[in-house]
């Protein structure tokens, strides 16, 4: 049976205090190496890799600013195919660090050849939860939680802001039950607020072209489409680029951001920001708090999963024309979520049948 852990809030506030600085002491003592593996996109993808790497810069006490133990404690490898997947985590191993990382369910079938090749070697994967191998921690999150509420957030804002039958978009990278996840908590954080709304999709089938999803924002936008919210990686830049090209000649669109907060990603003029909120995804807390456990030589394989109660993920305020009394009525969801009285589906086929979201949409749930 597949050994599920609900990571508390406890340890979580941990984590937390951990990152304002109270981590130095576990790195000075323990002084575990990692090596974190991404696709094509990078740690500059502002997005994902980005959050998965703040996580080890903040276990060692550094910044994006002054990475001072890169090379000596922690590095990144980038695969620019996904035949490299493979090479590149027998490479980490040999070399013996303590903990290997990979980011993204892209890295399930290699993660899952390599792990029992070396079972003395620890290694870590976000978004996966099926792999199951004894050496690998897997951590995935209630994406379709943190999704509702900016969903709520996007319906709630364009209501306040009087717009007439809003439209929605959502952009995905490449399908799957992960970002699916995004997708049915999206639309039904919107239909919670407007149950008729009109929603379409697009999916990019690339985390790394933001070409693409731009293309799409300018039609969806010019076609009446008035939020779009992008799960796709580095592609979703795209969204936002449009967004404040539009926003800055007067059009009133916006960007939502996903896994870190990219309000400043989003800024067209001063203290004007074109992504309205953000799904907070705390890869970065999957990270540490693996980094965490081989300092603490407690590291363990098996599912981890972060959720909205475990503050694994959330949404960003940090835009000042995001309403007031929109942020107030998202809250109370967030909190009857938390409480279980609004059940928010992650899957499209289970979200179909309760008639939440419409039909035709181009979510998978595998």
């Amino acid at each position: 049976m597949k050994k599920l852990i609900l990571v508390s809030a406890a340890v979580l506030l941990t984590a937390g205090m951990l990152f304002a600085g109270g981590n130095k002491d576990a790195a000075a003592s323990t002084q575990p190496t990692v090596r974190l593996i991404t696709d094509a996109t990078g740690i500059d993808d502002k997005s994902f890799n980005a959050a998965a790497w703040r996580g080890i810069l903040e276990f060692y006490g550094d910044t994006w600013e002054n990475q001072k133990n890169r090379g000596k404690l922690y590095e990144v490898v980038t695969c620019e195919t996904r035949d490299m997947y493979v090479p590149n985590l027998k490479q980490a191993a040999d070399k013996g660090y303590d903990l290997i990382i990979v980011t993204g369910f892209t890295f399930a079938d290699a993660v899952g050849e390599v792990a029992p090749l070396y079972p003395d070697q620890n290694f870590m994967i976000v978004d996966v939860d099926w792999v199951s191998k004894p050496n690998l921690a897997e951590y995935v999150y209630s994406e379709e939680q943190g999704s509702f509420l900016v969903g709520a957030a996007a319906a709630l804002q364009a209501q306040a802001e009087g717009v007439k039958n809003p439209k929605f978009g959502f952009i995905g990278g490449v399908p799957g039950a992960t970002i699916t996840k995004f997708e049915m908590g999206y639309v039904q954080g919107i239909r919670a607020v407007l149950p008729k709304a009109e929603i379409v999709d697009y999916y990019a089938n690339d985390w790394g072209a933001p070409e693409k999803a731009k293309a799409q924002a300018k039609n969806w936008y010019d076609s009446g489409v008035t939020t779009i919210f992008s799960a796709a990686g580095g592609t979703g830049n795209g969204t936002i680029a449009q967004a404040k090209e539009y926003r800055s000649q007067g059009k009133k669109v916006w960007a939502i951001g996903v896994d870190s907060d990219q309000y400043t990603d989003g800024i067209y003029a001063d203290g004007k920001s074109a992504v309205l909120t953000s799904m907070i995804k705390k890869v970065e807390t999957s990270t540490f708090l693996s980094l965490k456990a081989v300092a603490d030589k407690s590291f363990k394989g098996g599912v981890y999963k972060l959720d909205l109660a475990g503050k694994g993920v959330d949404y960003s305020t940090t835009n000042k024309e995001l309403k007031s009394e929109v942020v107030k009525k998202v809250n109370a969801m967030k909190a009857d979520i938390i409480s279980g009285k609004i059940k928010v589906i992650g899957t499209y086929k289970e979200a179909l049948a309760a008639g939440l979201v419409p039909a035709g949409l181009g979510a998978k749930d595998d």
